[in-house]
């Protein structure tokens, strides 16, 4: 076994990421004018965008998911005295910087600028340099099958489909099985759970007393799904772009993506699923909603790629999302909702995302680092987010106080001054949320934990209890 040489496959195989298209992510959260530049190196061949890709991105290595089993079983073959090759279709800088982190391999085989180093041209470059089944192959997909038909024995990293394609090229085969449930990790990587966020929509319907109108809650219903398929999409492609800052994250490293149990060539399919889903829905709603919409992807896109790193202004837009949910509900139903409405949602949510903010500085505080990763916040503003959060929360609180005393109130509700009831439970709610950060309690998502903790939940349903008991 020590005499003959052992190829390893990079991508799928010693790592369950795409370097390509990882590549392909950090370089457009650089600068998203890269994603023409990109269009015109395919044009010169794949080869050729790998290289061109590997030069202007930079991965960290280190922080790659790789296949725990395998890296124990390549070093004690290592150990052995058998040459490990790493051998992928990967171009030719990640791989030396792999190969050097890992240590264990004699020599690299990779693409470069002219030669796209997979299946056939690898079989031939392998069967070129210790010929016909004079080396064994580790590798995982339909593009190894080549490669497996000219080695000696098919190491095989994968599930049933592709152990049984290997075992028709190859006899001598050694699996290491790779079970996972993509549906239940796309389920996963979608969040569902942050779809409460978006019964924002239904908050116009409420607000001008419309609830009961089974026409109106169809549409808005219609109007949910589709602001909920796109905001799935959404968090795909954050998640895409943010795999190195995940990765280093105690909890976000978990996720999907960042952890490499969901493929990114899944993530690519089910963003542009998704988006069209939330768009053939949309064509059946106004107008005014399918703007609101776009205007939505606009801003999260904008999100993404720049205005989260800077300070302030990314939890003014975190506000502005949350309130373009009640002004895409408002636009499903053909309802305005008020400037009362509209001032109160982005002091509410100006709060709860200060509140987010806060919860990241105080672990990273915890943790002894000095910023935030991803972020343009220190540790030390800390006592400003301390600050402004709670000031927000409190003019929300105002904003609803001077309502109650508008003399919009009379003309909608029966028995206004019931109003006040809810005015209380805003006010306690707001006022226990920042108590429950300033212990390092919270959730760092106050919206899910709001939905999550058993004293909001009560809260919110004796604040809809209060509405309609003064309608």
């Amino acid at each position: 076994m020590a005499a003959i040489p052992l190829c390893v496959d990079l991508d799928g195989t010693l790592t369950s990421s795409d370097l390509l298209i990882e590549s392909f992510f950090a370089l457009v959260k650089r600068n998203p004018l890269y994603l023409l530049y990109c269009l015109e190196w395919l044009l010169r061949g794949k080869a050729y965008l790998k290289a061109q890709i590997a030069e202007h991105a930079a991965i960290d290595v280190s922080l790659l998911p790789y296949n725990g089993r395998l890296i124990d079983f390549l070093k004690k073959e290592s150990a052995a005295g058998r040459d490990l090759y790493l051998c992928t279709a990967g171009n030719q800088r990640f791989a030396e910087q792999i190969a050097r982190h890992l240590g264990f391999f004699k020599g690299v085989m990779s693409s470069n600028e002219s030669i796209n180093l997979s299946g056939t041209n690898k079989a031939s470059v392998l069967t070129a340099e210790f010929g016909v089944q004079g080396f064994d192959y580790c590798g995982n997909a339909r593009a190894d099958l080549p490669v497996w038909k000219q080695s000696r024995t098919a190491i095989v990293v994968g599930g049933k489909s592709i152990q049984a394609a290997a075992r028709k090229v190859n006899q001598t085969t050694v699996i290491f099985d790779n079970k996972r449930s993509l549906f239940r990790l796309a389920v996963r990587e979608m969040r569902v759970y942050q779809w409460v966020k978006n019964l924002l929509i239904f908050v116009p319907l409420l607000a001008s007393h419309r609830f009961t109108n089974i026409d109106a809650l169809k549409v808005a219903g219609i109007a949910f799904l589709s602001f909920c398929l796109c905001a799935s999409s959404i968090y795909i492609l954050n998640d895409m772009l943010d795999l190195d800052a995940d990765r280093r994250h105690s909890r976000k490293c978990k996720r999907p993506f960042a952890s490499g149990e969901l493929p990114l060539v899944s993530g690519i399919g089910m963003l542009f699923v998704l988006l069209l889903a939330s768009a053939s829905l949309a064509v059946f709603l106004p107008p005014a909603f399918q703007l609101v919409l776009a205007c939505y992807v606009a801003m999260t896109l904008a999100y993404s790629f720049h205005l989260k790193r800077v300070t302030l202004v990314d939890v003014f837009t975190l506000a502005a999302l949350y309130t373009t949910r009640i002004v895409a509900g408002g636009a499903a139903v053909d309802v305005v909702p008020s400037d009362w409405l509209i001032m109160f949602s982005v002091m509410i949510f100006l709060s709860l995302a200060l509140v987010k903010r806060y919860t990241e500085l105080d672990k990273m505080q915890r943790e002894g680092k000095d910023s935030t990763s991803g972020r343009g916040y220190l540790t030390a503003d800390m006592s400003i987010v301390r600050s402004f959060g709670p000031a927000a929360g409190y003019v929300a609180v105002l904003v609803l106080a001077l309502y109650m005393n508008s003399a919009a109130v009379t003309g909608l509700y029966r028995h206004p001054h019931r109003l006040w009831i809810f005015f209380v439970l805003v006010l306690y709610w707001i006022s226990r949320v920042w108590m429950v950060a300033f212990r390092g309690q919270m959730h760092d998502d106050p919206i899910v934990y709001a939905f999550r903790n058993r004293s909001s939940l009560v809260i919110m349903m004796l604040c809809v209890a209060a509405v309609l008991f003064a309608i």
